[in-house]
């Protein structure tokens, strides 16, 4: 998989993503099969090192039940 240079942005949305999803219970495969997404590229995600397009953030915050704008917002 090719890695990206890391970004504050992406470091929000990682954090973010970890935080809805410890509060829900979920794994990381849980989350990852109700956004229909790959469990290697949401753990890359999580760990801030893979790009993640607009169209896969709304499949997350759908999954998770959240606004997609809450997943880019620093806490």
């Amino acid at each position: 998989m090719k890695r990206t240079p890391k970004s504050e942005l992406r470091d929000v949305l990682a954090r973010n993503l970890r935080l809805y999803r410890a509060e829900k219970g979920w794994s990381q495969e849980r989350l990852a099969h109700e956004a229909g997404l790959n469990r290697t590229y949401l753990s890359a995600v999580e760990r801030s090192e893979q790009n993640i397009s607009v169209d896969n953030i709304a499949r997350l915050a759908l999954a998770m039940r959240v606004e997609a704008y809450t997943l880019l917002m620093p806490s």
